[in-house]
């Protein structure tokens, strides 16, 4: 439901004149309440639609820090209205500059009280109910969740727009169950590409293929895209994990035929890297169209190719 603010005034000072026009300035939020226990004391998390988790708990002072808009927790520039109301600095220029409490103009005042008493609190990371149980002092909290071991992933299937995120045990059982994923044991792989019509390179449906190794999950993904004009072929691994626990993997791709081969080693990217990002710094082996054609052997009018591989870890 789009948030709707009151229309009582106060005396004193100047008014903002477009009333309708602000209400459609502000983006609807999707609420959501999840309990958990932290000293006692409920607390609740409320995400935005903007993926923001603000913290609320007993305690007043935390509630004090809420912008009243999109309930995230505010930090510096906090502003405030000459009536004392106070707002978050990305909803100031949603709602136009305009108090969404007393529909005064805010003007550029600071509310350098509230700052300072955000200093000496310390807050829990929003992700305590996944397992992170560390406490912060308020303006580290939000710095530390962008990098929490913690955090969500992403689902890694980049054949749709995919929504879901979870720890690596849930995106895996997803995998399997929604995308239909081929799930594979073994540290090795021999795969087998075919497309009959390798000119529509543009429209080639991209494959993931999950091997559990290791007591870890990686993805194989292949590919066609073009680089500039040229049409090309990938394939590349990403690890189910974060960047510092992939990096004590490496692992080989091996494609070729008619007496050639290529060959590329490299260190799996992490999911946390999202899946345009990794192929567009391609990031993995590339082999041009002519060149796959030729590895297909025959009348060059159909995609054969083959592919194998294996993951090792570092010592």
């Amino acid at each position: 439901m789009p948030l709707k603010f009151g229309i009582d005034m106060a005396p004193g000072g100047s008014t903002c004149k477009e009333v309708r026009e602000t209400h459609s300035t502000v983006a609807d939020y999707d609420i959501s309440l999840a309990k958990s226990e932290n000293n006692g004391a409920q607390t609740k998390s409320v995400v935005g639609s903007g993926g923001k988790c603000g913290v609320h708990s007993d305690n007043g002072v935390h509630e004090l820090l809420e912008c009243p808009v999109c309930s995230d927790l505010m930090y510096p520039p906090i502003h405030q209205c000459p009536n004392g109301h106070t707002l978050c600095s990305n909803c100031k220029i949603r709602v136009r500059n305009c108090c969404p409490t007393c529909r005064y103009d805010l003007g550029n005042i600071r509310c350098l009280a509230l700052e300072k008493v955000a200093e000496s609190l310390e807050l829990p990371c929003r992700y305590q109910s996944l397992g992170c149980h560390d406490i912060f002092p308020y303006y580290g909290k939000l710095k530390h969740e962008q990098h929490c071991h913690f955090r969500p992933h992403s689902c890694p299937y980049a054949g749709s727009e995919c929504s879901i995120t979870g720890d690596i045990p849930t995106l895996v059982a997803h995998l399997k169950d929604d995308h239909k994923v081929d799930m594979h044991d073994g540290c090795t792989f021999n795969h087998r590409y075919v497309k009959s019509n390798p000119h529509e390179v543009e429209n080639a449906t991209w494959m993931l293929t999950v091997f559990n190794c290791f007591g870890r999950q990686f993805c194989l993904h292949f590919e066609a895209f073009q680089i500039g004009v040229a049409p090309v072929y990938m394939a590349f691994l990403r690890f189910m994990g974060d960047d510092n626990e992939a990096k004590k993997f490496s692992y080989t791709l091996e494609v070729g035929g008619n007496g050639r081969k290529l060959i590329w080693q490299g260190i799996p990217r992490s999911i946390r890297d999202s899946h345009r990002k990794v192929r567009d710094s391609q990031d993995g082996l590339i082999i041009q169209r002519n060149l796959a054609l030729y590895f297909s052997g025959g009348d060059r009018q159909e995609l054969k190719l083959r592919i194998t591989g294996r993951i090792w870890k570092e010592e």
